[in-house]
């Protein structure tokens, strides 16, 4: 830029500051092609502003292939004028598979820590729940699509158990399941400074996040009406349908 325009590149600088341009930023998204996006947002919407009542709204998801990672050296820690640093290089030893539902309402979890997310460790999950939640309760589960989670199995068991309800986001549409943003906060808070010397080590790191959690649980609050969102979505399009015209 400063080569083509005759000026500096402080100038250039000065001038992308002094207005907030921030050319080197890209941000990132995808518009979900899933012909059935606007009924499962409404629906998915519905359940976060509008509960049903005598029902528990739980988000679920798995977080998968988390790596207990050794750094190769000890981390340094933060001193005036430098924060705390680690190594780049790491050793693997070993992964899990958090299960983890979030209750839309008081914002506690319900989490499990297994070896692989198939549809038996799905099973598994949906029976802990069963056990959590007091029977007196609906359960309404909002998930993705993963096949797992309509695997003939899970079906079946599901058909026996009549207060479960599933409401499927619609597809690449992670940012509707309020759990990814309880993802999100393990990650920077348990797992991505932490030196793990085993699988058991990062298990015991999660369950320790998920108790703290439980003990003062912050509810996540959705407050976009679907028709707000579909109306974002839409200008999205037209804006894309613009460009590859």
């Amino acid at each position: 830029m400063a080569k083509a325009t005759g000026v500096s590149p402080a100038t250039v600088q000065r001038i992308w500051s002094a207005r907030g341009l921030k050319p080197h930023r890209v941000e990132t998204f995808k518009l979900s092609r899933d012909p059935l996006f606007e009924e499962k947002l409404v629906d998915v919407v519905g359940l976060y502003l509008n509960p049903p009542e005598k029902a528990i709204v739980l988000c679920m998801d798995e977080k998968s292939q988390i790596q207990a990672l050794d750094r190769t050296q000890p981390s340094l820690p933060m001193k005036p004028g430098r924060g705390g640093t680690m190594t780049h290089d790491y050793k693997r030893n070993g992964t899990t598979t958090l299960f983890a539902a979030l209750d839309v309402l008081t914002g506690s979890v319900i989490g499990e820590c297994l070896p692989r997310h198939r549809h038996d460790e799905f099973l598994k999950f949906l029976r802990i729940i069963d056990r959590e939640v007091p029977k007196r309760l609906q359960i309404h589960l909002i998930l993705d699509n993963y096949r797992t989670h309509k695997h003939d199995d899970v079906n079946a068991w599901l058909a026996k158990h009549p207060r479960f309800h599933l409401h499927f986001t619609p597809t690449s549409s992670s940012w509707l399941n309020l759990v990814e943003r309880f993802f999100g906060k393990l990650t920077d808070k348990a797992i991505r400074r932490g030196v793990f010397h085993s699988v058991p080590e990062l298990i015991a790191a999660i369950g320790d996040y998920l108790d703290a959690t439980n003990t003062d649980p912050q509810p996540f609050t959705w407050t976009a009406s679907a028709d707000q969102i579909l109306e974002k979505v839409r200008r999205g399009r037209v804006t894309l349908d613009a460009i590859n015209n």
